[in-house]
C-alpha cells in the first residue's frame, strides 16, 4: 500500500502526525492507493480462485465517537488490481485521533470453505491502521459541532465535555468539548464567539462554569491529583493544576476535595463564585 495522502489546497503531502490548527469547520480530504495480488491473497488464505474479495477504508474519531465506512471496493478480477481510495470526512464528524483502517476482507460468505479458510461476510484477510490526532497542538480549546442524536449523548444535551487519559497524557488529546448542533442557541454563541451579542455571552458563560466544573471534579476524583504531582508541561495534570490554582489561589487540594466530600452543596456554590459565572456576560 501507498501511504495515505491529505489533499490541501496547494497539493497532496503525505498524512502528518497532526494537524494542529485542526477545528470542526475544516473537512479532511483524504487519498491514496493499495495494490491488491488478488491470486497470492486468496492462495495464502485458503479460498478458491473464484472467491469475492472488498477493500474497504474505515474511519473512527475518538472526539466525537463517530465512525463511519469510508470506502469500499469489490474485487472479482484476477492478478494484481490497484485500488485508488478518495475519502472525504467531514469536520464536524471528527475531533480527536482518528484513526484510518484500511483492510481486505471476504466479501461474502463461503459455504464450501475448508475449515482452516475464512468463511464468513467481513473475515479480515489483511489490515492496515492509520492515525491523525485532531487538534494535538492548538491553542485553542478542541471543540467540534456534532449531532448528538448520532452519538451516545443526550439528543437534549446542549454539550458536553470530554475528557479522556491520564493526567501525563496532552491536555490537547485529552479534552474535547462536543457541541449539539441541535442546540441552536449553543451552536450560535460559539459561530459568534467572536462578537458575541447578549445571549451569547450568557451561553458562553455557562459553558465555561460547567467545563471548568467538569475538570476540577474529575481532577479531585483522581488519587494521584496532589500537591507534590509534578506533571509535564502541556499535560492534562498541568493544565487542571494551573485551573485549580487560578480558582482557589491559596487553598490546598486536600481542603478543597475534603470540602467537596463533606459538603458537595457548598463546594459546588464555591466553585460557581470561583468561575464568577455570568460576570462575563454583562
Amino acid at each position: 500500500m501507498e501511504p495515505w495522502l491529505l489533499v490541501t489546497e496547494d497539493g497532496e503531502i503525505p498524512l502528518p502526525e497532526a494537524l494542529p490548527d485542526w477545528d470542526y469547520q475544516m473537512d479532511l480530504h483524504l487519498r491514496r492507493t493499495v495494490r491488491v495480488d488478488l491470486r497470492r491473497a486468496r492462495a495464502q488464505s485458503g479460498l478458491p480462485v473464484e472467491a469475492a474479495l472488498m477493500l474497504a477504508a474505515v474511519w473512527t474519531a475518538t472526539g466525537s465517537n463517530l465512525s463511519g465506512p469510508a470506502q469500499h471496493v469489490r474485487l472479482t478480477d484476477d492478478g494484481t488490481r490497484g485500488v485508488d481510495l478518495d475519502v472525504l470526512l467531514r469536520g464536524a464528524d471528527l475531533g480527536g485521533l482518528l484513526l484510518l483502517d484500511t483492510a481486505l476482507v471476504l466479501a461474502e460468505r463461503r459455504h464450501d470453505a475448508r475449515p482452516s479458510s475464512p468463511r464468513r461476510a467481513g473475515s479480515v484477510l489483511w489490515s492496515d491502521r492509520a492515525t491523525l490526532r485532531l487538534q494535538g497542538d492548538a491553542p485553542q480549546f478542541p471543540m467540534a459541532v456534532i449531532d448528538f442524536a448520532r452519538t451516545s449523548f443526550p439528543d437534549g444535551a446542549a454539550w458536553h465535555l470530554q475528557i479522556s487519559g491520564n493526567l501525563e497524557s496532552a491536555t490537547m488529546g485529552s479534552l474535547l468539548l462536543l457541541i449539539n448542533e441541535r442546540s441552536t442557541v449553543t451552536a450560535a454563541a460559539f459561530k459568534n464567539a467572536g462578537k458575541p451579542g447578549p445571549v451569547d455571552r450568557i451561553v458562553l458563560s455557562a459553558v465555561y462554569a460547567d467545563a471548568a466544573r467538569t475538570m476540577i471534579e474529575h481532577a479531585l476524583g483522581l488519587d494521584d491529583f496532589v500537591e507534590e504531582g509534578d506533571f509535564p508541561d502541556g499535560s492534562l495534570g498541568a493544565t487542571l493544576v494551573g485551573l485549580f490554582d487560578q480558582l482557589f489561589p491559596g487553598r490546598s487540594i486536600t481542603d478543597i476535595r475534603l470540602r467537596r466530600r463533606q459538603s458537595p452543596a457548598l463546594f459546588a456554590s464555591d466553585l460557581q463564585a470561583a468561575v464568577k459565572i455570568f460576570e462575563g456576560a454583562r
